[in-house]
């Protein structure tokens, strides 16, 4: 019984990535929707938008920029910090983030540095200023506001990613370094960074991939005129001009070959920076070592600030009563924001909860399955198998979604439900296996052989034992994939047909909008939904392990 599972698995991830291309190929050129049949005119209204060239290149640098920019504060904060006490405070600091939603961080981030936001009162109070300055920060031409969105965001989850794979490094490595006359940050960048990079290089290349194409965060902080590609491809396919179909078809093709083209150029920009810095490494300079320090820890302590500034916003902006600029903060507290929106934000919670519970649910079923499978049969993860898990998460949403979208199209009303669900466990299940693969690998084997010994069946070692001693890492794990379900935006919105509501569709929507103190509760209950899953994969353990102090982090 568990044998297939790796193969359904894969054909989980797989599947739907392959025949939503296939679904947004063939309506690219005329085929598979109503009208005068195979046509190049898709493509040809595509290359004529006026706004393509600026919403490639502010794709491109948004992307491009983003991941530059998350890598580099991430290596510094190594590089400087790691194994000191600063490290283990920037870590804890950072580690909750990586739960709070894009789209929540977006909305959060954008109270801050709009010209009316808090960061901008403090000057005005200064200088006596009486209406907020007329500066475009917010959605800028450029994208510079999205590229520091995404970069606060993105921080974090490469932190962690980079805290997996350091752990992996022989521990020599710096000393060596060190001991032949390099300062800590260059000895860590010299003999250390090489060995993180390669195993982080697929997180990397995700990170590039949805700094590209994301919606949600380019809807929030991005430009408007013209937006970035993907942004304009979903206006494309929710137009109610069924004629443009196949226009957002061409164009998410468009976006396709851009990514693949800019993957292709980062592939070739590190084999160029991997020959520069090996002639670095043999010149024996090194670095100005406390500006590099000060840079990483001043940077990341930025980043974590901003994000956590933000959501203080977006509670603060929740109860605020009369608040006029430039005052710090409002005449007063109300609860009439969460009278009137409350209710029903929660009842959207409670759907939200719903499909996040589910595609977890299964998800997890899938990760144990094959894991367990791997463990019986003596499978092994080759490259091959991390790039399948890694699939959906490289193709870009807006590539194969909208070919999803199809579907239920083609099969009538009544689908929306199983479609969602099926795309947000495509999307949930890589990261759900990224978080359990490492302690289910990691647990004892030999109390394994001591149970066969007492004549447990391995089925009765795996319910009756591994997965009760691995429930903390299973908890923590569900809460990621909880996380992540209740972050995703494009799948619910293209899949749902605009008839399925969850948090994060609402914030989103609300953002075009002038309401602060709406996107303030929708906002706070979306990142609440996310962070309250990891404060149970927390408590729980340490409840249910009270008297079992080995079992509490599995």
């Amino acid at each position: 019984m568990l044998r297939p599972l790796p193969l359904l698995t894969a054909l989980v991830l797989a599947g739907p990535v392959l025949l939503g291309l296939a679904g947004t190929l063939l309506p690219a050129f005329g085929l598979g929707l109503p009208g005068p049949g195979a046509s190049l005119a898709p493509w040809r209204d595509v290359l004529d938008w006026p706004g393509l060239p600026r919403a490639l290149a502010v794709s491109v640098l948004s992307g491009v920029l983003s991941t530059l920019g998350a890598l580099g504060v991430a290596a510094l904060i190594f590089a400087g910090w790691h194994g000191t006490r600063t490290f283990g405070w920037l870590e804890r600091l950072l580690s909750p983030l990586l739960a709070v939603p894009h789209a929540a961080a977006a909305l959060g981030l954008a109270f801050l540095i709009a010209p009316s936001g808090w960061l901008m009162r403090l000057p005005a109070l200064a200088l006596g200023w009486d209406v907020p300055p007329d500066l475009l920060i917010l959605q800028d031409r450029w994208g510079l506001s999205l590229t520091a969105g995404l970069i606060a965001k993105e921080l974090p989850f490469l932190v962690l990613m980079m805290l997996a794979a350091q752990a992996q490094i022989p521990p020599g490595r710096l000393r060596v370094a060190r001991s032949l006359g390099a300062g800590r940050v260059a000895g860590w960048l010299k003999a250390v960074f090489p060995g993180v990079y390669a195993q982080v290089r697929l997180p990397v290349l995700v990170v590039l991939v949805y700094g590209m194409t994301n919606v949600d965060v380019a809807v929030i902080l991005g430009p408007n005129t013209p937006p970035t590609l993907s942004v304009q491809v979903t206006r494309w396919m929710l137009d109610p001009d069924l004629g443009l179909r196949a226009t957002a078809a061409a164009g998410a093709l468009v976006q396709l070959v851009a990514t693949l083209s800019v993957l292709a150029a980062w592939r070739a920009g590190e084999r160029l920076v991997a020959r520069v810095g090996r002639r670095w490494v043999w010149s024996g300079r090194g670095l100005p070592e406390a500006p590099a320090r000060a840079a990483g820890f001043g940077l990341g302590l930025l980043s974590a600030l901003a994000v956590l500034l933000g959501m203080a916003a977006l509670a603060v902006w929740s109860v605020a009563a009369r608040w006029r600029f430039p005052a710090l903060a409002p005449e007063g507290l109300t609860a009439r924001s969460w009278a009137r929106f409350g209710p029903e934000m929660l009842a959207t919670a409670g759907d939200t909860m719903v499909i996040a519970l589910t595609a977890t649910g299964v998800s997890l079923l899938l990760v144990i399955g094959c894991l367990e499978a791997e463990h019986r049969f003596g499978l092994t993860v080759g490259q091959r198998a991390l790039w399948l898990l890694y699939l959906p998460l490289l193709v870009p949403q807006v590539a194969f979604l909208p070919g999803l979208q199809l579907i239920p199209a083609l099969a009538g009303t009544g689908w929306e439900w199983a479609m969602v669900l099926t795309g947000h466990v495509v999307f949930v299940l890589p990261y759900v296996f990224l978080s359990l693969s490492g302690p289910f690998r990691a647990w004892d084997g030999r109390l394994a052989r001591v149970a066969a010994g007492l004549g447990a069946g391995p089925d009765r070692v795996l319910w009756r034992l591994r997965l009760p001693m691995l429930a903390a890492p299973l908890l923590v794990a569900a809460a990621v994939g909880i996380a992540v379900s209740v972050g995703q935006y494009l799948p619910t919105l293209l899949l749902g047909g605009g008839r399925i509501d969850t948090l994060a569709t609402e914030a989103v929507a609300l953002a075009a909008g002038g309401d602060r103190r709406a996107i303030g509760v929708w906002g706070l209950g979306q990142g609440a939904a996310a962070l309250l899953p990891f404060a149970f994969a927390l408590a729980l353990p340490a409840i249910w392990f009270r008297d079992r102090r080995g079992m509490r982090h599995g």
